[in-house]
């Protein structure tokens, strides 16, 4: 089998290319095609564990709303930036070093086998690949090294659609002007235009896209609305403030959004709760008096915990918890609420150590070695809420360098990557107020989500989590189906170059 090939690039970032593509997925995977998605590299610290190591959050959805699981040739590079100008480097799944961004560009002749052999294995394994580009095709200064973009098209096969971002206004310059700055070879692989994220009545603009395709003598192959509450994981943290809800009556539950912010996606469980309210707020006027602050994980743990020092939002989410307001951790934040981090080795950066918020009995010292697997756990501990749900099971994943040890565990691990293990995680306060854990993706679970918001008297969704994410896949092929000619995107897969 080889696949039929479709990219969808963006005239910028945050054009909306991963939600593009989610939607596709899952538009041609409900007609019965084999469908995977593709991004040779991602820059983005929220990572999902899959079949072969860690991969972008994105590709890890867009496999989910295809209904295939994630495997490392989907994100075959992973950039997790951890400072400025310094990331990171995930070669197919697993670390393979940090780089400057000097460095990694040297090396792209390597980089570039594996994007080729990663698009290899799925041309062979499913009916239709759907590329997602990064960035701008049209970023002269890179195309030299360009192993994401056009060059991967090429090599796949691959005829291009490019989506334009309306809601940040300069839609004709962003379409017309990307067109206008590749090479002859590279406009001719733009085989179609999309307008996205428009608000309002899309008639509106009947005009608009006749300019499109008049001066672009390509098609317009739709309008796409802005879809507000869309539920589908957020792959950059840019976009975090565009979707916070504002339900009438509903709790107030504030993440803390640290410099360096990491799998964000682990409080979607909340999001779509009826009686919360999320918000991620960045300074200590924005923190108000929440009902619930939850600290969320970092590429870099010891210099965001400073700054949260610096900002005075440290002092503040400590002077909430003492007043008995439920705060929660998850890996780069439950280290945060332990009595001190340690990096001997300054493995994250040149900090050495700081002080935790002490609000939980444990101490973290980072190591070289990175764990990232699937994980299995039941819960242990048996303070506050836990008491009600002592000995259910969880499932989750983790991804951490740091080591923590410490009272009062919380979780124990019985599995990683399907083979049994005794392993202890996590920490809570005597009133389970204030809890911690390496567990990503532990909100998801119904059983603790439901306990945990009812010890505050908040009234938990009735359908499972699992049910809510898969109908917001299918509200999004239907947005796609509704507002894009599918027929005509028909035949440009079927077309190829």
């Amino acid at each position: 089998m080889t696949a039929k090939t479709l990219m969808v690039l963006g005239s910028m970032s945050s054009a909306g290319k991963s939600l593009l593509v989610t939607g596709l997925c899952r538009l041609y995977a409900r007609r019965g095609w084999g469908v995977a998605p593709f991004k040779a590299q991602n820059m983005s610290n929220n990572a999902a564990v899959c079949r072969g190591g860690e991969i972008g959050r994105a590709q890890a959805v867009q496999a989910y709303a295809a209904g295939i699981d994630p495997t490392v040739d989907m994100n075959p590079i992973l950039l997790k930036p951890q400072a400025d100008s310094i990331s990171q480097v995930v070669l197919r799944g697993q670390v393979w070093d940090t780089f400057s961004a000097r460095d990694y560009y040297t090396r792209k002749d390597l980089l570039w086998q594996a994007v080729t052999a990663s698009l290899d294995v799925l041309k062979q394994q499913y009916e239709l690949v759907i590329m997602e580009g990064a960035g701008s095709p049209a970023e002269l200064n890179l195309q030299k090294s360009d192993i994401v973009n056009l060059a991967a098209a090429r090599y796949a096969g691959a005829p291009c659609l490019l989506a334009g971002d309306i809601d940040r206004g300069g839609i004709f310059a962003q379409l017309l002007g990307t067109q206008s700055l590749l090479e002859e070879a590279d406009r001719q692989l733009i085989r179609a235009f999309i307008v996205n994220k428009f608000r309002g009545d899309p008639s509106l603009f009947t005009d608009g896209i006749q300019i499109l395709e008049q001066r672009g003598k390509v098609p317009v192959l739709g309008v796409v609305p802005y879809l507000k509450d869309h539920g589908i994981a957020e792959e950059d943290a840019a976009t975090l403030g565009e979707n916070q809800s504002h339900k009438p009556g509903a709790r107030d539950f504030v993440v803390i959004h640290l410099p360096h912010i990491s799998n964000f996606d682990d409080f979607d469980a909340l999001r779509v709760e009826p009686g919360i309210n999320l918000r991620f707020v960045r300074r200590l006027d924005q923190l108000g008096r929440p009902d619930a602050v939850l600290l969320p994980g970092t590429k870099n743990t010891l210099a965001d915990l400073q700054w949260l020092y610096s900002s005075g939002l440290a002092q503040a989410v400590s002077a909430l918890s003492r007043k008995g307001l439920p705060v929660v951790g998850l890996c780069g934040g439950y280290q945060m609420l332990g009595r001190e981090i340690l990096d001997d080795e300054g493995i994250e950066s040149g900090l050495r150590s700081l002080p935790g918020l002490g609000l939980l009995p444990v101490q973290t010292r980072f190591g070289l070695q990175k764990m990232v697997t699937h994980s299995q756990a039941h819960i242990h501990g048996g303070y506050g809420f836990f008491k009600g749900i002592q000995g259910q099971t969880l499932t989750g994943y983790e991804i951490h360098m740091g080591q923590t040890v410490g009272s009062r565990p919380l979780f124990e691990i019985t599995a990683r990557d399907g083979l049994p293990i005794q392993a202890q995680d996590g920490s809570c306060s005597l009133d389970g107020k204030v809890w911690g854990s390496y567990l990503h993706g532990v909100l998801d679970n119904d059983n603790l989500r439901r306990a945990w918001l009812k010890s505050m008297d908040i009234e938990p969704a009735p359908a499972p989590f699992s049910q809510v994410r898969s109908k917001a896949y299918d509200n999004l092929a239907d947005a796609l189906e509704a507002c894009l000619d599918i027929a005509r995107l028909d035949s440009i897969i079927k077309a190829g170059l």
